[in-house]
């Protein structure tokens, strides 16, 4: 897979045993930070946090990403397939709820070898914490060994996806992508029977949807949430409508994004999901768009 690699829908087919792919990842795995993670969603984080593992590369071109610096910029530690297992333990032993894995598409094989060495001590749920631009084939490779998707799908019109994220058909393979995890891994189930609206509840199993709203881009969000209502069982997902958008990396190229979400922005999306009757959504704070929400990227826990 690493000398022609297809592994998401840019189908770049670099030899990653010689140079690297878009995604700027060569053969081996690269970690910018490993350690408890205490702002995903409630469900996630849980009250002791999400054993979040960072990998660097990223084979979205997000303009506005807060994770540039490993995204882009592609800071990290090389680490072998023994040392990715020896920090999920790690993670579990610190008292993780789950062992979350971002934006980890461009070593799926990688961590598949790593997760099969740790699979009779690992007794939390593994989360693949994704863009939305997948291929449904990777996807199926990890049939089995993921608990949790937590993936995004950020742009409806396929205009805005090229601009902001250089992702032609972002959608398309958003929603496909997420039509395959829910297939997996069905109704969002919690631990002890517990529900959505127990605000102590902790996923074990399902799917959670994530939208970040944009600014200037309301309209684009809200025909985003039509679609999942016309096309989605509201009982298969959890939605997670974000409104932590901060200005970063090129963000002053692109004018019209440089800036916060408003409070009228973010307010209209959110009335309309419960509108659509998507009461199953988690609904952001606006104090989360700020710096300090931005994690340290300083190869800890590697």
């Amino acid at each position: 897979m690493m000398e022609r690699c297809n592994l998401c829908p840019r189908n770049c087919n670099a030899d990653r045993t010689n140079t690297t792919g878009y995604c700027k990842a060569g053969a081996g795995i690269r970690v910018a930070r490993a350690a408890l993670h205490f702002m995903e969603e409630p469900c996630i984080s849980g009250g002791t946090g999400s054993g979040t593992v960072f990998f660097s590369g990223c084979n979205l071109g997000c303009v506005y990403c807060q994770n540039h610096a490993i995204s882009h910029g592609n800071f990290g530690k090389d680490i072998s397939v023994e040392r990715l297992a020896e920090i999920f333990l790690e993670l579990q032993e610190q008292g993780a709820v789950n062992i979350n894995l971002v934006t980890a598409v461009m070593f799926v094989p990688l961590i598949l070898q790593a997760l099969d060495r740790v699979k009779t001590e690992l007794r939390i749920p593994v989360v693949y914490n994704s863009s939305g631009y997948e291929s449904k084939d990777t996807l199926r490779m990890m049939e089995g060994y993921v608990d949790i998707y937590l993936t995004d799908i950020k742009y409806f019109e396929e205009s805005l996806a090229v601009r902001y994220s250089a992702a032609p058909g972002y959608f398309f393979h958003a929603f496909g992508a997420a039509e395959e995890m829910i297939r997996q891994r069905g109704k969002p189930e919690f631990y002890g029977n517990a529900s959505f609206d127990d605000e102590t509840a902790v996923l074990r199993s399902g799917v959670i949807i994530r939208h970040l709203v944009l600014p200037g881009l309301r309209k684009d969000s809200i025909a985003l949430l039509q679609y999942l209502s016309g096309h989605l069982s509201r009982e298969d997902y959890i939605l997670s409508l974000m409104s932590q958008f901060t200005p970063h990396y090129r963000c002053p190229e692109f004018k019209e994004i440089n800036r916060r979400v408003t409070g009228f922005e973010y307010d209209s999306v959110v009335n309309k999901a419960l509108e659509l009757g998507l009461d199953r959504t988690y609904i952001q704070d606006r104090t989360s768009a700020g710096e300090e929400y931005t994690p340290s990227f300083c190869l800890e826990g590697c």
